[in-house]
């Protein structure tokens, strides 16, 4: 009986020794891989053999990726708001970079210089040339001609009139808001959309409305070039869209945008930084300006965006101040420096 308590006694003390030990490595195990200020036990990190690491080298980065964006999806409802938030902010820091701008280079002349092919400024209430470079170069025009669409559009009236969506109106690739055959709307809610949002369906939808066929709108157009002296333009399609044969120049573009911007309803239109677009069948959208220098130049009050492979990026944009009224015209630019020269030639040309 003695012997059996002396044996207990052994073990229980062997026991006690033991337990203090093996909570310290497990201890010593988490801290050596556990990231500061989190609490719990950690799993360790599997050695990844040589052949593992040679498979990995291997593969491709779209394999890879394909392989992170499997693993994100498994994400719990908390990581996907991280990540919103992580993606919402991403493209604010994007925008602010856009807006800061790199210090313009100006010439003896003290005008800005610019990397765009074609570009004229223009008073508005004048007509006056205040620069001009390539002004008659055969250009495309791609969605700036738009304002052509809007301008017949406007002077024909009636724009509380309803339109009914036909299948034709929706063959507009790419950039749509996606209007359905059968949808009614009014005039008015179509022209805001195409000036602010740029849509290809739209714009023709309405000319198809205007005149009863693209083909036939075509001819509106260029007649109505024609009057207000853009004889060195023609057009083939309401949207801009690349087709052969259709062309303009900055010259052009800026006497279409002067008689646009004498438009009571096409000026109401253009300044608005965003608006909301009602379909017909109840589901609305904010749509957002597709000109940029609206929300950066207090002084900017429109007008047209417009952007192909063959036009490269491209902007008409009017400012104001009292008693003056300015239209840049900016053909043929790169994505880093349309907003740049259009509003270092707007901020030149209204305190000239």
């Amino acid at each position: 009986m003695k012997s059996s308590r002396n044996w207990l006694s052994v073990l229980c003390v062997l026991i006690l020794v033991s337990v203090p030990s093996v909570r310290s490595q497990d201890a010593a195990d988490s801290e050596s891989v556990r990231p500061n200020g989190v609490a719990g036990p950690v799993r360790k990190a599997k050695a990844v053999s040589a052949k593992a690491k040679s498979v990995k080298a291997s593969r491709s980065d779209d394999e890879q990726d394909a392989d992170a964006e499997e693993t994100s999806s498994r994400k719990t409802k908390t990581s996907k708001s991280t990540h919103a938030r992580s993606r919402r902010g991403h493209a604010k820091s994007k925008e602010a970079e856009e807006t800061i701008s790199a210090p313009t280079e100006y010439t003896p002349d003290g005008i800005p210089k610019t990397t765009a092919a074609s570009v004229i400024v223009v008073d508005a209430n004048t007509g006056k040339i205040l620069y001009e470079k390539n002004a008659d170069q055969f250009r495309a025009a791609a969605s700036t001609q738009k304002l052509l669409t809007a301008l017949i559009v406007a002077e024909s009236g009636f724009l509380d009139r309803q339109v009914m969506v036909q299948p034709t109106d929706t063959m507009a690739d790419p950039v749509k808001l996606n209007i359905k055959a059968g949808d009614i709307y009014q005039r008015i809610d179509l022209l805001r959309a195409l000036l602010v949002k740029s849509p290809n369906d739209v714009a023709r939808c309405l000319a198809r409305d205007n005149a009863g066929s693209i083909e036939a709108f075509a001819e509106v157009m260029n007649r109505r070039a024609q009057q207000l002296g853009a004889v060195h333009s023609h057009f083939v399609n309401p949207n801009g869209l690349p087709i052969p044969g259709q062309y303009s120049t900055a010259r052009d573009l800026a006497l279409i945008a002067r008689a646009a911007y004498a438009n009571p309803t096409i000026r109401s239109i253009v300044c608005l930084p965003q608006l909301v677009f009602r379909f017909a069948n109840g589901r609305t959208r904010e749509l957002e300006n597709t000109n940029k220098l609206l929300r950066r130049l207090p002084y900017c009050n429109g007008m047209k965006t417009g952007y192909t492979e063959a036009a490269g990026k491209c902007l008409i944009a009017s400012g104001t101040r009292p008693g003056k009224d300015v239209i840049v015209v900016v053909l043929g630019d790169s994505s880093s420096r349309v907003w740049r020269d259009a509003s270092a030639l707007l901020s030149w040309s209204l305190w000239m």
